[in-house]
This record gives structure tokens, sequence and C-alpha cells, in this order.
């Protein structure tokens, strides 16, 4: 029988949260920088921004999970949202 430790469940917690929540966060900031960057109608560049963030949201969850850490998924998280958040407000202010 194979114990279970506290280390192993914890990162599996971390992954978690960053896999729901900061996958989140990025797929929002990446669905808003596709709907801006998509040279169609206002309607159709929403509708197809918002269906292409369901494939953003589960290639995230599932980077999440194939890292080799808990730290490095976080901190991927972080880093990629931060640098798309930077673009969207750039493309906002030049807009």
């Amino acid at each position: 029988m194979t114990t279970i430790t506290w280390r192993y469940r914890g990162g599996v917690t971390v992954r978690a949260v960053a896999a729901i929540g900061g996958g989140y966060v990025f797929t929002s900031i990446a669905s808003a920088l596709i709907a801006l960057a998509l040279p169609m109608s206002r309607a159709d560049a929403v509708t197809t921004a918002t269906l292409l963030s369901f494939v953003v949201y589960t290639c995230i969850i599932l980077w999440v999970f194939a890292t080799s850490s808990a730290l490095r998924a976080c901190v991927g998280v972080i880093a990629s949202s931060a640098v798309l958040g930077a673009l969207l407000w750039f493309v906002g202010r030049a807009a």
C-alpha cells in the first residue's frame, strides 16, 4: 500500500488552484485580446474569441498538470497572464 504524502497533496492542490483560478484569468485576458485582434465585426469577433476561450482554458489546465513542479506551473501562469495583461493594456490605450 502506498502512502500519499502531504507534499504530494499540497502540490496537487496548488496545481488545481493555478489551473482553475490562473487559467480563468489567463483565458479571460487572452479572449479579450483575440476579440480586439480579429478583423471582423465586433459581434463576430467576440463570438469567435469566446469559442476559442474554451480551447485556451483546456490547454492551460493540461499544461499546469503536465509541468514538472507546482512552482513552475504557478510562475508560468502568473508570468504569462502578466505579459498578456500588459499587452491588453497597451492595445486598450492605443485604441
